[in-house]
């Protein structure tokens, strides 16, 4: 069903696309627009080599996972999707309405052009249940998750002078910012913040998209505004999300402030073996059956996954500055901070989450001492000819120890994944434009994990490297 819709979706962009072909042969706009409906997208892939790492998901938005894992195992090399920009196809559209008000609204497809998939991180979770580390393939949990308006699927009003408001699926602020702040574009390939949801979602990748959101965005000459509201579709605050930025604009230096509350934020994983073998006694027990099945079938393998739920709070600040005629240089920062507690309404087994996957195991006691996480990066992009771009970038996570009872304040590896830990990743790109529409680009990205957050790794240390092009319409 999946595939009919998204055969149907691409047909009908397709459709548009030769309507605007034929309707405005004399126009001087090279953008795909017919009647204020725009038809844009990105083909990016590339040839991967990793020193230790994991095959290829067909699923997984970035095919492989380019940062550390705890399953990256061996050498790979293979074709990977969406390195630096993710692989997309969407249709924006913008009605004058009275005044400058116009009404607006956007529809975008995530898929991974090595396999023709839609991107699904969390199917690349399930199919991995049950499997050990070393049997594994590439598996990350992320807020793309099959949707097939996975990147944003919106509408609203916008206005120059007073902002846009608009209602839907929405990238957060503090995801907005990652890509404007982070000198690779918040790319998956050569950015541990760009790669993984972490800081972009305030603690969990499945918060970088919200679901069931209203969100502000204004910019008024130096001044620039944003808010995020997400609803919990029901009473109460579970499952509910508020993020607001203010920041400004001086010379060449941009600076924004975030802050970032999320109820019940999921971290999701596959089943272990013995998860897998206890899901027909699960379904029996279970006070919420999260389908009508009876016996064994309550709880699919292909659908079931476990996850960790905690209520999250944020602060960030971010800025760049670009030298301009002085110098052909943008130097970036950033910094962000992320608390996590358990959350004050818990789940339940069998709870709902997005792409419609169950939480067979829930985890609501993982925080019982508050986890902190502090997120920093610096880079550059330097410009020596207008085509060509070189970026360099740093990103590093620590996590205070956060273990109790004789493990209290712990740092070692092998004590407990609730010790202080360490994360960092330096990468160096090249990327050059032949023309508006189409670039190639050449990178790589060294990351190391120490301390708690490499408990129970296979390796500590991976080198992935990546040549390809991407062409944007």
């Amino acid at each position: 069903m999946r595939s009919l819709r998204a055969c149907l979706f691409i047909a009908s962009l397709l459709a548009a696309g030769a309507a605007q072909a034929q309707g405005s042969p004399t126009s001087t706009d090279d953008s795909l627009t017919w009647k204020g409906v725009t038809l844009y997208g990105i083909v990016d892939i590339g040839l991967q080599y990793q020193t230790h790492g994991t095959p290829v998901s067909d699923y997984f938005p970035a095919g492989t996972a380019e940062p550390i894992q705890k399953n990256s195992n061996n050498s790979v090399t293979g074709l990977t999707p969406s390195n630096l920009s993710q692989s997309r196809i969407g249709l924006a559209g913008n009605e004058p309405l009275v005044g400058d008000w116009a009404g607006v609204f956007r529809l975008e497809t995530f898929f991974n052009p090595q396999s023709g998939d839609l991107s699904d991180g969390l199917k690349s979770l399930a199919l991995m249940n049950g499997r050990t580390l070393t049997a594994q393939t590439t598996n990350v949990d992320t807020s793309v998750a099959g949707q097939v308006f996975a990147g944003a699927a919106y509408a609203g009003f916008s206005s120059p002078t007073f902002g846009t408001l608009t209602f839907g699926r929405h990238p957060t602020p503090l995801a907005d910012g990652i890509a404007k702040y982070d000198p690779t574009g918040a790319s998956q390939a050569f950015s541990l913040i760009g790669f993984s949801g972490t800081t972009a979602g305030g603690g969990d990748t499945e918060d970088r998209r919200l679901d069931q959101s209203m969100k502000y965005t204004l910019k008024y000459d130096w001044l620039h505004l944003g808010g995020l509201y997400q609803f919990s579709g029901s009473r109460g605050s579970t499952n509910t999300a508020i993020q607001a930025t203010v920041g400004a604009d001086f010379a060449g230096l941009s600076v924004d402030a975030y802050y970032a509350k999320k109820y019940n934020a999921v971290g999701a994983a596959a089943l272990s073996a013995a998860q897998v073998s206890g899901l027909p006694t699960l379904c029996a027990n279970s006070v919420i059956p999260p389908t009508n099945p009876t016996g064994a079938e309550c709880y699919s393998v292909s659908n079931s996954l476990s996850g960790t739920i905690s209520d999250n709070t944020t602060g960030a600040i971010m800025a760049l500055y670009n030298f301009g005629a002085v110098l052909p240089v943008t130097v970036y920062a950033g910094y962000e901070h992320i608390t996590f507690q358990n959350p004050n309404n818990p789940y339940s087994s069998g709870q709902l989450i997005i792409g419609g996957y169950v939480l067979a195991y829930v985890n609501n006691a993982a925080y019982d001492e508050e986890k902190i996480l502090n997120v920093f990066w610096a880079g550059a992009k330097y410009s020596p000819i207008p085509a060509l771009d070189l970026i360099v970038d740093y990103n590093g996570y620590h996590q205070d120890a956060y273990a109790t009872g004789a493990d209290a304040g712990c740092s070692s590896a092998t004590v407990s994944s609730k010790c202080s830990g360490n994360e960092s990743t330096v990468s160096f790109v090249a990327d050059y434009h032949f023309n508006k529409r189409f670039d190639g680009y050449v990178g790589t990205m060294y990351s190391t994990v120490s301390g708690g957050l490499a408990n129970e790794f296979l390796n500590t240390n991976t080198l992935a490297s990546t040549i390809g092009v991407r062409f944007k319409f």
